[in-house]
């Protein structure tokens, strides 16, 4: 996402406008905060950020599964590691 040059505030300014800073996220801006003229942190709305948390979830789910799936195929077509084998790989 690009943010306008209005959504690009100092952290100094920002102290001093805390509330109307997220009054705006609030209505679906979002704040980028910079320190020293450097990207620092960002302001988001609460909901965004549980829906930006859930599909962090989701990915992770998707990871495992396409894991587990290749797991699978290996095991199917013969490819497997003895009990020695898969020990001293884990060490």
């Amino acid at each position: 996402m690009s943010f306008a040059s209005r959504d690009i505030v100092p952290i100094s300014d920002a102290r001093a406008r805390l509330t109307e800073l997220s009054d705006e996220v609030v209505a679906g801006a979002e704040k980028l905060l910079t320190k020293n003229g450097t990207a620092y942190v960002a302001i988001v709305d609460a909901r965004k950020l549980d829906y930006y948390h859930a599909l962090e979830e989701e990915h992770a789910s998707l990871v495992l599964l396409t894991e587990a799936e290749a797991g699978l195929r290996e095991l199917l077509a013969g490819h497997r590691v003895s009990n020695a084998d898969l020990l001293k790989g884990l060490s």
